[in-house]
């Protein structure tokens, strides 16, 4: 589940109540928890290259839902009575095109079983948590080995305050 250009689409708030670190920061504050899970998987889409969607269901919510990006992800809420399993459902059939598979991420089995239907591979919200701790573990590892070699590459980089590395950290992950 890792080539370029393939799409991953993300029942938010079902892996926010499946992943037990986001499900306890959901009870404290559940805006800190959807912060948490898309700062995970921007990461996760920066070292795979898919296309991640976060859907966030708000179906009972007056209005017409929204898109936009975050991290550079697709963050979507849902329009008024719609539910997140129906928007990922116009998403597949949306995204779907030869040669670009479509991950659907959930714990949901019945949206699993429809996702599939509609042409869609299906990841449990556990094995999408697995795969994302792997992928965290070899940034890690990858980033440990470029800081043991000597810095030839970027000279400008010793001389930066944190301040400004923390800007441009932000402006690569497109919050500004």
């Amino acid at each position: 589940m890792n080539r370029r250009g393939d799409v991953l689409l993300v029942d938010g708030y079902n892996i926010i109540g499946a992943w037990p670190v986001l499900h306890r920061l959901r009870d404290l504050d559940l805006e800190d928890a959807r912060d948490a899970l898309l700062d995970m998987l921007a990461d996760y889409q920066g070292f795979t290259g898919m296309l991640v969607y976060v859907v966030f269901d708000a179906h009972q919510v007056p209005g017409l839902g929204a898109k936009f990006k975050q991290h550079k992800l697709m963050v979507v809420y849902t329009r008024e009575k719609e539910t997140a399993d129906e928007c990922i459902e116009r998403l597949v059939a949306e995204l779907t095109v030869r040669g670009r598979e479509i991950y659907v991420a959930t714990s949901d089995m019945t949206e699993q079983h429809v996702a599939f239907g509609k042409g869609a591979l299906r990841v449990s919200a556990r094995e999408l948590l697995i795969d994302v701790e792997q992928k965290r573990k070899l940034i890690q590892a990858t980033l440990r080995d470029v800081e043991a070699k000597p810095a030839k590459r970027n000279t400008v980089d010793g001389t930066l305050s944190l301040d400004v590395r923390a800007r441009f950290e932000r402006m690569r992950r497109g919050d500004m």
